[in-house]
């Protein structure tokens, strides 16, 4: 497997990595993932959306041995030459900040775009003028926006359904100018639904999966929007970390300067998700054998459904998911029912 051999060609020869967004959901499973193969990681966040206690669980888990090859920046993407100093050395640039979320882009368009446009550009230069190998990016599916065939294949994308969709897209285009105009390296990667442990369950902005786990053990209301037919194709973090060190590493001339879906390749109906995370929860809390979702409206900017076509990044970049949206909630469902269940008094 391609991954378990760059493992250890990376713990064989350490590189400096620069990951934003590193207190962040993905952010911190990169970071764990890097620290635990002796690299040395510089971590940037201005702690918007990220958390200091998902850098407390990262040291935790990698103990003090690798924590010591760490090195913390609270900082904005926003602000030039804090992006200049943070990637001063390094090898690779992993950028994960972002204002994430859709809906959250409909209500604050400008904040979203001085994150998602302007805050990549600030890297996307700064990482130019330091000549970094390789900048690898986080893109989205919702660059798709109504394209209606499935699978969602790279090449063919539609108008986009959000301002987050639209910075994303930005964000595609910038990088292929930098790769003409400069020659820089550069590697997108469209992430569809990614869950697992570190996802904040709280907020207005909170992704299905961790919100729908916190409503069923506090015996809230569940909301889906729509009838239920709502697909989606979930994809563990643990997917989403190798494609991440695969497209940094990636010695292909033909691989890079492109971009990816990252996902599984996989429909789940959100009706679908409701009884996998009902069958979960069901023995530590029976009271969810008569608990039924609620429906309401679709939400402005969603999609309907949504499957990628992975053959792209598997053929050229060696992706191979490890875990499906069934293992990949049965690893998580811990950290979850942690993060959800309250305090007792």
């Amino acid at each position: 497997m391609k991954f378990e051999e760059t493992k250890a060609e990376l713990m064989a020869s350490p590189k400096v990595w620069v990951v934003t967004g590193a207190a962040g959901f993905i952010g911190s499973n990169l970071l764990e993932t890097l620290l635990r193969l002796n690299q040395r990681v510089v971590g940037l966040d201005n702690l918007s959306t990220g958390h200091p206690g998902n850098l407390a669980q990262v040291q935790a888990a990698v103990g003090p041995k690798h924590w010591k090859n760490f090195t913390w920046t609270e900082g904005d993407i926003r602000d030039a030459a804090t992006c200049r100093d943070a990637v001063k050395g390094a090898d690779y640039v992993l950028h994960q900040a972002a204002l994430g979320s859709v809906p959250r882009s409909l209500a604050q368009p400008i904040e979203a775009n001085a994150s998602n446009v302007t805050g990549f550009l600030n890297m996307l230069w700064a990482a130019r003028e330091n000549r970094i190998q390789r900048f690898v990016f986080a893109s989205s599916s919702s660059v798709y926006g109504d394209v209606a065939a499935l699978p969602q294949v790279e090449e063919n994308i539609g108008n986009c359904l959000s301002p987050y969709a639209v910075s994303k897209r930005v964000n595609e285009l910038y990088a292929a100018v930098f790769a003409r105009c400069y020659g820089m390296s550069s590697i997108g990667l469209r992430y569809f639904n990614v869950f697992g442990p570190r996802q904040d369950p709280n907020g207005p902005y909170a992704a299905v999966i961790p919100k729908w786990i916190a409503a069923m053990i506090q015996n809230e209301p569940v909301y889906i929007n729509g009838d239920g037919s709502t697909s989606r194709d979930f994809c563990y973090v643990a997917n989403v970390v190798q494609a991440n060190l695969l497209a940094a590493t990636t010695a292909s001339a033909e691989a890079v300067n492109t971009v990816y879906n990252v996902a599984l390749g996989e429909e789940t109906t959100l009706t679908g998700l409701f009884g996998m995370l009902r069958e979960r929860l069901l023995a530590a809390h029976p009271h969810l054998q008569e608990l039924k979702p609620i429906h309401r409206a679709f939400q402005p900017g969603d999609v309907r459904h949504s499957r990628a076509d992975i053959s792209k990044a598997c053929r050229l970049l060696g992706y191979a998911p490890t875990h499906r949206i069934e293992n990949g909630l049965d690893e998580a469902l811990s950290w979850y029912v942690a993060m959800s269940t309250p305090a007792k008094s």
